[in-house]
């Protein structure tokens, strides 16, 4: 029997089958704002069949965008074109995620269609800020202004009034996002955080940034719903974040109330030696999922049914999450499940019935 489409409870709430839509920056909100874009593009691979899908990367402030273009959950008006999205993902049967952000050094970026480099600030950039005066480099070269403590709390404060707005706008699993060199991956990594304060320096000190936003957010988000974190487990760099210092993570996250961790890697400096390939991410959240004792989900070049089945059958991960391939295929769920020989199937939505 596939495994892949066994329910899988976390809190109160259970997703249908062990597939979710990672995600996916959009770049096509107008001052943070959702569209129809989202809309459609959400809405579709929830009928498609997914347990669970998650909104893209949504920053926290307006500073913490990657790109004039991200999504925000900053204000107000945020709050009920978001709801739009997840009132419909509810309605084709999936649970609705978001994952928060800030960029960090790596904001005020053009839209990857625009060439991706930074923009300056008087043309339509912004000032970019870091846990150090570093800057990524290649096609972002601002350097950031070092965060004082005072500024620390505030961005902390931040993620805490988006989480609050999320719940306010129908979401059921909320994701913080420490991964691919923005902010909170920022402060892990020594090759990004020079720091010499409380935030620096030690490991218990660079984690402390992510430690204690994850207390902070915990605190207002319901004890019902899930609320997880995307890590880059690896800088695939010598000298910088490793494995063995996600595991250790994982563990002091999971007793701060964290359920889950989306395990990726990579994206903190320029240029690394990534082993790209098929599942190349797993054994991160394999170790994870063993050595912390914290369910993990994993990401990465899964592209196929029997590949996915074989993740979770094998207690590798208890979720994956896919992000091209929902690309190519919104339905890939209702595809698995006829590949995997699932019986019965999952039911698609009665307008497609006929044809799926």
């Amino acid at each position: 029997m596939s495994q892949l489409f066994a329910p899988f409870p976390l809190r109160s709430v259970t997703l249908r089958n062990r597939i979710g839509v990672s995600p996916m920056c959009m770049y096509s909100s107008d001052d943070g704002v959702a569209n129809d874009w989202h809309l459609v593009h959400l809405g579709a691979r929830a009928a498609g069949g997914a347990g669970l899908v998650i909104a893209e990367a949504t920053a926290v402030s307006p500073e913490g965008r990657i790109t004039p273009g991200c999504a925000g959950l900053w204000a107000e008006k945020h709050i009920e074109p978001l709801a739009r999205v997840t009132r419909f993902i509810k309605a084709q049967g999936a649970v609705p995620g978001i994952q928060l952000a800030h960029a960090g050094r790596k904001a005020s970026a053009a839209r990857p269609w625009e060439g991706g480099a930074q923009l300056a600030d008087d043309a339509g950039g912004w000032p970019v800020v870091g846990p150090s005066a570093l800057a990524f480099g290649g096609p972002l070269p601002k350097v950031p202004r070092a965060l004082s403590v005072a500024d620390i709390a505030g961005v902390q404060a931040d993620f805490v009034a988006a989480a609050q707005r999320a719940l306010a706008a129908g979401y059921e699993w909320l994701e913080l996002h420490a991964a691919h060199g923005y902010l909170a991956h920022q402060f892990l990594s020594p090759l990004s955080n020079q720091r010499t304060d409380s935030f620096g320096g030690s490991f218990d000190n660079r984690i402390r940034f992510l430690v204690e936003t994850t207390r902070a957010v915990r605190a207002v988000w319901p004890e019902r719903l899930p609320l997880t974190a995307r890590l880059s487990c690896t800088d695939w760099v010598e000298g910088g974040w490793t494995i063995e210092e996600s595991v250790e993570l994982a563990r002091r996250l999971k007793a701060e109330g964290l359920d889950l961790l989306d395990c990726s890697s990579g994206g903190g400096v320029e240029q690394a030696p990534i082993p790209v390939g098929p599942g190349y991410q797993v054994p991160l959240a394999s170790r994870i999922r063993r050595e912390a004792g914290l369910p993990t989900a994993a990401v990465g070049m899964i592209t196929a049914p029997a590949q996915a089945d074989e993740i979770v059958r094998n207690g590798h991960a208890d979720v994956v999450l896919l992000a091209r391939e929902f690309l190519r295929d919104p339905n890939w769920p209702l595809h698995a499940a006829r590949i995997l020989g699932v019986k019965p199937p999952p039911p698609a939505p009665v307008q497609y019935g006929r044809a799926l």
